[in-house]
């Protein structure tokens, strides 16, 4: 089991930036490539950003590309996405999950633990 929680969240204006992070605790955060999705109102959930267990295999939804930087600290147990050039389009619950799924995929189903998410909410 992986318990995972997500913080960072908040209101910011358009053109902001913020930090989400995703803290593990229990099995080995390491053994688990990590992912981003948010959710928003009446959608389903979306991938956002994809890093893999050593950190050297990251990828990112179109919509987030050139604007976030997914990241990780296996020695903290914790990994990042920082979001910048914030949009109100943006604006979503923010989850973190983890995979032992052996390639890169958007698939929710393929996440095995997820946090309780964080909001971000973009104003114009």
């Amino acid at each position: 089991q992986v318990q995972l929680v997500e913080s960072g969240g908040g209101l910011v204006q358009a053109g902001g930036s913020l930090r989400l992070s995703c803290a593990a605790s229990g099995r080995t955060f390491g053994d688990y490539n990590m992912g981003w999705f948010r959710q928003k109102p009446g959608k389903e959930r979306e991938f956002v950003a994809r890093i893999s267990r050593l950190g050297n295999g990251i990828y990112y939804a179109d919509s987030v590309k050139g604007r976030s930087t997914i990241s990780r600290d296996n020695a903290k147990n914790t990994a990042y996405l920082q979001m910048t050039s914030l949009k109100p389009e943006d604006t979503a619950v923010y989850y973190c999950a983890a995979s032992v799924f052996p390639s890169f995929t958007t698939r929710t189903s393929n996440y095995d633990y997820w946090g309780q998410g964080t909001q971000v909410t973009v104003s114009s």
